[in-house]
C-alpha cells in the first residue's frame, strides 16, 4: 500500500492565483488546464492532485474569491461612519474597483453568463449574491431606515447595474450615479418616517 500523499498549500495556492489571473481576464471557457499549469509554473499531474479537474479548480477558484471580495467590501464599510454612511461607502469602494486597469466585471456573473458552466459553479454564484444580499441587509439596518430588507433589494439592484455598466460600457463613474441613486433612497426614507405630532390640549380632548 502506497503512503498518502501530502499536498502543498503553497502550490494550492500558486495554482489559484494563476485560475485567478487567467480565469478573471479571459474566462473560464477560453483558458485551458495547460495555460494555468504554464502559469503558475507547476506539472499537469500535479494540478490534478490538487484539485482533481477543471471544474473542481473552477469551483475552489470561485469560493476563494467569494470569501475575499466580501472581506474586502465589508472592511471598506466598516471604514466610514456608522449609519446612512456605510450604505454610500458601498459605491464609494465600487468606485474604486471599477477604476483598476484590471477590473473586468463580476467574476460570479462572467461565470454564469459562460455557456458551459458548471452547476457547481452556478451555486457559487448563487451563494454569492446571497451573501452580498445579506451584507446589504446589515448595511441597510445600520443606516436605521424603515425597512432595511426592501431598502437592501434595492441596492442590490443598484450595486448590480453599477457593476454590469462598468464592464459593459468602461464607465467608472455608473458607481458615482448608483451612489446618488442610493442617497435619495435614504432621502426618500428619511422624509416618509416623519410623523405629524399626536395632538394635544383641546385637539387631544376633541380627538378622544
Amino acid at each position: 500500500m502506497s503512503p498518502t500523499r501530502t499536498l502543498d498549500p503553497d502550490v494550492s495556492q500558486r495554482l489559484l492565483d494563476a485560475a485567478e489571473r487567467l480565469f478573471y481576464s479571459r474566462g473560464v471557457q477560453a483558458v485551458g488546464i495547460d495555460a494555468v499549469v504554464a502559469e503558475a509554473g507547476v506539472a499537469t499531474k500535479t494540478l490534478y492532485a490538487h484539485f482533481g479537474s477543471k471544474d473542481a479548480l473552477v469551483e475552489a477558484y470561485l469560493r476563494r474569491r467569494d470569501r475575499r471580495w466580501l472581506d474586502w467590501l465589508r472592511g471598506a464599510v466598516a471604514a466610514a461612519e456608522p449609519g446612512p454612511a456605510r450604505v454610500l461607502a458601498v459605491f464609494e469602494a465600487l468606485r474604486r474597483w471599477f477604476a483598476e486597469p484590471s477590473y473586468n466585471g463580476c467574476a460570479f456573473i462572467n461565470v454564469v453568463g459562460e455557456f458551459a458552466a458548471s452547476p457547481a459553479a452556478r451555486a457559487v454564484a448563487r451563494d454569492h449574491k446571497a451573501a452580498l444580499r445579506a451584507l446589504l441587509r446589515d448595511v441597510a439596518a445600520g443606516a436605521g431606515v424603515n425597512n432595511h430588507a426592501v431598502l437592501a433589494d434595492r441596492l442590490m439592484l443598484l450595486v448590480e447595474g453599477a457593476i454590469v455598466t462598468a464592464h459593459v460600457e468602461g464607465d467608472a463613474d455608473a458607481a458615482l450615479r448608483g451612489r446618488s441613486a442610493a442617497s435619495a433612497l435614504l432621502e426618500f426614507d428619511r422624509l416618509t418616517s416623519v410623523t405629524t405630532p399626536p395632538p394635544t390640549g383641546r385637539a387631544a380632548t376633541a380627538a378622544g
